[in-house]
This record gives C-alpha cells, structure tokens and sequence, in this order.
C-alpha cells in the first residue's frame, strides 16, 4: 500500500514538472516570438542585396565599356588627325611647287573633311566617357549599398543568437541606409548614348 502511494506521487510530481516544462516552454515561445520577424528581416535584406549587387554588375560593365569605346573613338580621332595632317602637309608644297587651283581646292575640302570629322568623334568619345562616369557614380552608390546590406545581415543573426532587440533595430535602420543608397542611384539621370554613327557602335 506504502509502494503504491509512493509511486503515484512520483507519478504526480512527473506530471506536475512535466506541466511545469510544457509551461516554460510556452511562455519561451511567446517571449522569442519576435525572433521569426527577425529572420524575415534577415530574408528581405539578402534579397534587395542581391539586386543591388545585379545593378551594380550592370554599370560596372557600361563603365568598363564606355571606357573601351571611349578609346576607340579617340584613337579614331588620331587616325583622322594624321590623315589631315598629311593632306595639309600635300598641299602646302603644292602651293610652293604648282598654282593648280583645282588641286588646291580638292585638298582644301579633303582637310576640312577631316576636321568635320574630328569634331564628331570628338564629340562621340566626350559623350562615351560621360556615361562611363556616369555608371561609375552609380556603381559607387550600389557598392556602397551592397556594404551596407551586407553588415545589416551581419548585425541581424547577431541578433537571433543574443537575443537582443537594439541590434534588430539597427539593423533594420542600416537596410533603410542601403536602400536609399539604391534609390539614389537610380535615381541620378543617365547621359543619352552615342549616336549609331560613333565608331564605338560602327566598329570601324
């Protein structure tokens, strides 16, 4: 009889802790409920990263080729310099050695041809080379934003391992720094590109 009374308080102090477990666990649940809007957060940050990180694939690309194309259409520019050059060269001992005055006249247009055309490619590598500064500012911005992003991720998981709300807040107040950083440099006016009779587009 002692055995039996024995054990059923064994068995009710099993129950009585194991509602106590249930309990604790409960009221630890409700307490770390926010720590799921942590991981949302941390979801939501590592997304607009990535698109950060996709836009500023984009501009570092036009950066490095505006930068390419810019030097094609000076090195043109050089080619049509020297060409003019030699005409102009070709003329002036014509003037000392012939009076022919057709001659004269079809190296006259010859070389201001060529300084017409000067001026184009001139024109065409300046406007190269602001879309190549251009996607260098914007690239900039989102590299920045991407930094930023990435210490917010940082600071978040920090937060799901300690717990610690402030650092949940700073990092949502570090996700907003970025994405006004993106916002911004979308926002910065793209210069019109070079016209389809550039060399960078002829590839002559």
């Amino acid at each position: 009889m002692d055995d039996l009374r024995s054990e059923l308080n064994e068995l009710k102090e099993f129950i009585a802790d194991l509602k106590a477990d249930r309990a604790a666990t409960k009221e630890k649940e409700r307490r770390d409920a926010w720590t799921k809007y942590v991981s949302l957060t941390v979801v939501l940050i590592a997304v607009a990263a990535s698109i950060a990180s996709q836009w500023g694939g984009k501009y570092s690309g036009m950066s490095q080729m505006s930068q390419a194309q810019a030097s094609d259409q000076w090195n043109f520019y050089q080619a049509q310099s020297i060409k003019q050059h030699l005409f102009e060269l070709t003329r002036d001992q014509m003037l000392k050695n012939s009076s022919d005055p057709d001659a004269l006249k079809k190296y006259n247009a010859k070389i201001a041809g060529y300084e017409g055309m000067k001026e184009k490619i001139g024109a065409d590598a300046h406007t190269l080379e602001t879309r190549r500064d251009f996607a260098g500012k914007v690239g900039r911005r989102l590299g920045l934003s991407i930094s930023i992003f990435s210490v917010s991720i940082a600071t978040a998981s920090m937060c799901l391992l300690t717990k610690k709300k402030p650092l949940w807040i700073f990092a949502i107040v570090l996700a907003c720094f970025g994405i006004y950083e993106m916002a911004y440099a979308r926002m910065i006016p793209e210069p019109p590109a070079p016209p389809p009779t550039s060399v960078a587009n002829t590839g002559k």
